[in-house]
């Protein structure tokens, strides 16, 4: 079986490293046919420089997303799988401003060119999707909880897709790194696995019988569950959908299948082996000087101490109000003998933070190194090493990225599916 795979916002290739690469992954009938990324703030394209040169001869594009969509359609090839890490934005509706024929979403707001592309694929849309986004996108806008991925779901639905969602921390099945992130698969209607997803149980399908808890199973009782419908008119979904609600109809696990949903939240199950921060370092000797912290930038005024620690400050806001701004400690250094903290974007660079990961180690205080990141992200050493790349970006890299070894589970439990759905249809034509 080859499943092609195209894969937007690529980044550093998470997504690629996940399905083809990843060191268990073996015979993986996954192949990436084309990718794209493209850092419209900057000049100089760091994240597309690290993909073409860790696959050199790979058929990947640096260009807006937008612009190929619009005027070179022809260069996406048809694929099996689309994947992709968007980013999480506002997803509002607005008329298009070339035309009246149809709604389409704001300029610039990258959902909407996965949505362009299944649209304009017609019939030969993949069969499959594999997205990621931070988990917020399930109760964001804060105005208007879960309108954004309501309007996901409807748009989905209006291209024949059948859903489903799980939000999966890495750390909870054993990785490296409490890193929170929702993942979205999608079914066409004409594969067996939309059948399946339909004519199931739902709850059953969350707990047992669907692709992501094969590799991510989850307990038996649910803590909360909920059902609803989508409206199919996606302006009114953007306009309308739980307004005047506190809280997101959404949670943490689902299905969707034509406009009605079936949530609940689920609590993960996992007994296997754990990786911890300490599992990941590299020896204290092979550490270079710039990454050890100076015993005097310890403790005072805007230290690491300083800004780890808890705090209550009188601030002053425009209109002349007082009021306490309060934030509470963190753990400092952070535990060697646990799953790391959340990296961020800005993770990297020496200047004291409170988000930067600092551990002490052999006696010495110390930030993480790139390669260090990169293994918290389970990527290979060295993945984002190039001579036009500086240490402060590798780290921005890992905290835009995704956790690769989840992305190699879900990639194993989707194959698997598939042919054994593929076989099951087959059996039953051959029968009838």
């Amino acid at each position: 079986m080859s499943i092609k795979v195209v894969e937007l916002f690529a980044g550093v290739g998470g997504f690629r490293i996940g399905l083809e690469e990843y060191p268990k992954a073996k015979n993986s009938p996954y192949s990436v046919v084309w990718s794209n990324q493209w850092e419209p703030s900057t000049k100089k394209q760091h994240a597309s420089l690290v993909y073409e040169n860790r696959w050199p001869n790979a058929n990947h594009c640096n260009r807006n997303i937008e612009e190929v969509i619009e005027n070179d359609f022809e260069l996406i090839p048809d694929h099996d799988l689309l994947v992709g890490g968007f980013p999480c934005q506002d997803y509002s509706v607005a008329t298009s401003l070339k035309n009246s024929k149809g709604l389409r979403g704001k300029k610039g707001i990258l959902w909407w060119s996965i949505e362009a592309i299944l649209r304009k694929k017609g019939t030969n849309a993949p069969k499959y999707l594999m997205l990621e986004n931070v988990d917020r996108l399930l109760k964001s806008p804060a105005t208007q909880r879960g309108r954004d991925f309501a309007i996901m779901l409807s748009s989905l639905n209006a291209l024949g897709y059948a859903v489903e969602w799980r939000v999966i921390n890495a750390a909870e099945y054993g990785m490296p790194q409490r890193r929170r992130r929702v993942f979205i698969l999608g079914y066409h209607k004409s594969t067996e696995l939309y059948k399946r997803l339909k004519s199931s149980v739902k709850a059953d399908w969350l707990k047992s019988d669907g692709v992501i808890t094969q590799e991510f199973p989850v307990k038996d009782d649910f803590a909360k569950t909920s059902t609803g419908n989508i409206s199919a008119d996606i302006q009114e979904v953007s306009d309308d959908f739980n307004k005047n609600e506190k809280l997101s109809p959404f949670l943490n696990s689902g299905v969707m299948v034509d406009g009605m949903f079936w949530t609940a939240k689920a609590t993960s199950k996992y007994n296997g082996k754990r990786t911890v921060l300490e599992d990941i370092l590299v020896k204290t000797e092979d550490v270079p000087e710039t990454f050890f912290i100076d015993p005097k930038d310890l403790k005072g005024e805007k230290s690491w101490e300083y800004l780890k620690g808890s705090k209550r400050i009188e601030r002053v806001n425009a209109q002349g109000h007082k009021y306490i701004y309060a934030e509470g400690g963190m753990i400092f250094p952070d535990a060697l003998n646990a799953p790391s903290r959340t990296i961020i974007t800005g993770e990297g660079g020496p200047a004291a933070s409170r988000f930067k990961h600092v551990i002490f180690k052999d006696g010495k205080y110390r930030r993480l190194l790139p390669i260090e990141l990169e293994r918290l992200n389970m990527f290979p050493d060295n993945h984002t090493k190039i001579d036009a790349i500086s240490d402060q970006k590798r780290a921005f890299f890992m905290g835009n990225a995704l956790v690769v070894g989840i992305v190699k589970r879900l990639g194993t439990a989707l194959s698997a599916t598939i042919e054994n759905a593929n076989i099951a249809e087959s059996t039953a034509i051959l029968v009838k």
